[in-house]
């Protein structure tokens, strides 16, 4: 023991040296690890074929996320299917390039001058990967998901593919990493066990962007026995296929889920959900409360059930702030550590305030659609819809349901939303080839779509 007077004497020293030592052990602040990001996307999925919208469909899994999550009740997309997956795709409105749907005979695709979100991510150190229905494009190699950004890739290039014998047409329309791949199953299931596989061979050093883009429910009405038995109390043979296809769909989400729970990668993973389109017509798909369907420019076609889940960062709520499928662009390259600078301008906006802070719409007003006849465009609680020469304007906040046309009740809103349709016309790029879809006398399918 030292003497008392020593003690008090070296103490204040050793107190120095250990807060000096304390200091020099004190590390830089770690930045937070990059999310990894599973995007799901359905296929012509109806407003009201979820159970959280209060279906007679049961989607458990989907319930559950959407429960845990943020739910985007006035998200929109665009009314068919190649243009919504551009919009995701680039950040940007699809008529800035003249892309409709890409039918399997159509020569062209997403331009290759665009960049793709998932060029954006890989460049920010992402692996990439894309599971499921591609349709932006097959018919040139320049066009193939390895040559737009994804690492790897898996399933078809064309809609309206058989669920079975992955076939679209006589040709096979089934790949891995863009060469054809004859396997056995239905396709929902196959896209699910693709991803897990993904999932639980990823090396953790690197996130990963994981796009998990279903082929249902579209057409064909296909499903496995089991999915079609659990709904033989519901009414009519078309919308007892649907539903099987819907839960199986919901049974695929909850498969990658859970092999994101496996590898404990689902804390800082944000997982996104959402249609492409509203149902499509006489498919049995439901849009209730809306009106209207795929094709149309009605709020039945283009708001979609949508929402997102991240343990980490965001707590459960429900968003009715208007936002749009291109806002995904900027907002997921902002939180991968992206750069947004490029030579082509973006529509969308980063929206991370509003998902994670409930804060409004970054949007003043969104462009719906545009096309040679039919335009719509949302301002504020204002909706436009134009139909050749018929034009109706609807109060979204009084009438979600677009029943009560006010256009000639209101002429000075309708003016001014004509006006920035026009305005959005000015740079319009007409489709290649004049837009035509009709397929041509001579054309036979190949042996394997996109080896043609």
């Amino acid at each position: 023991m030292l003497p008392n007077r020593m003690s008090r004497l070296i103490a204040p020293l050793l107190a120095v040296l250990a807060l000096a030592a304390q200091q020099d052990s004190v590390q830089p602040p770690v930045e937070p690890a990059k999310p990894n990001i599973v995007y799901f996307l359905a296929d012509d999925l109806g407003w009201n074929d979820v159970g959280y919208h209060g279906s007679e469909i049961k989607t458990p899994k989907l319930d559950a996320l959407a429960a845990e999550g943020v739910r985007l009740e006035q998200f929109y997309v665009q009314s068919l299917c190649t243009p919504t997956r551009a919009a995701l795709m680039t950040g940007r409105y699809p008529y800035r390039f003249g892309l409709r749907t890409i039918t399997p005979w159509i020569q062209y695709g997403l331009p290759v001058e665009e960049r793709t979100l998932a060029d954006a991510l890989r460049e920010s150190g992402y692996t990439t990967a894309i599971v499921g229905k591609w349709h932006l494009g097959h018919n040139d190699p320049k066009y193939l998901p390895t040559n737009r950004g994804f690492d790897h890739q898996y399933g078809c290039y064309c809609g309206a593919i058989d669920y079975f014998t992955h076939k679209r047409g006589e040709g096979l329309d089934w790949h891995r990493d863009d060469k054809g791949l004859v396997e056995e199953g239905y396709a929902t299931e196959l896209i699910a066990g693709e991803a897990r596989r993904l999932i639980e061979e990823h090396n953790t050093e690197k996130p990963f962007f994981l796009f998990v883009s279903f082929t249902s429910p579209h057409m064909p009405l296909q499903a496995p026995q089991r999915y079609i038995e659990q709904f033989l109390t519901i009414r009519g043979e078309t919308r007892r296929k649907y539903a099987a296809m819907v839960a199986c769909m919901d049974d695929a989400v909850g498969e990658v889920v859970a092999a994101l729970d496996e590898r404990g990668m689902r804390e800082n993973t944000l997982i996104l959900f959402s249609s492409d389109n509203g149902g499509a017509k006489n498919c049995g798909s439901d849009n209730t409360p809306f009106r209207g369907h795929k094709k149309s420019n009605y709020e039945g076609a283009i708001r979609v059930p949508a929402f997102l889940t991240w343990p980490e960062r965001l707590k459960p709520a429900s968003i009715g702030e208007p936002l749009h499928i291109t806002d995904l662009y900027p907002t997921l390259v902002t939180l991968a550590g992206g750069s947004l600078e490029q030579a082509l301008p973006l529509d969308g906006k980063d929206a991370w305030a509003t998902l994670a802070e409930g804060a409004p719409s970054p949007h003043e007003e969104i462009l719906l659609d545009i096309g040679p006849d039919n335009s719509a465009l949302r301002r504020g609680k204002w909706k436009l819809v134009k139909n050749g020469k018929v034009v109706e304007l609807f109060d979204l906040e009084a009438d979600p349901a677009e029943n009560r046309n006010l256009a000639r009740s209101n002429k000075a809103k309708r003016a001014e939303l004509l006006k920035r349709i026009e305005f959005y016309k000015q740079d319009q790029v007409p489709p290649p080839g004049g837009g035509s879809q009709a397929r041509p006398a001579d054309f036979e399918a190949p042996e394997v779509w996109g080896e043609n």
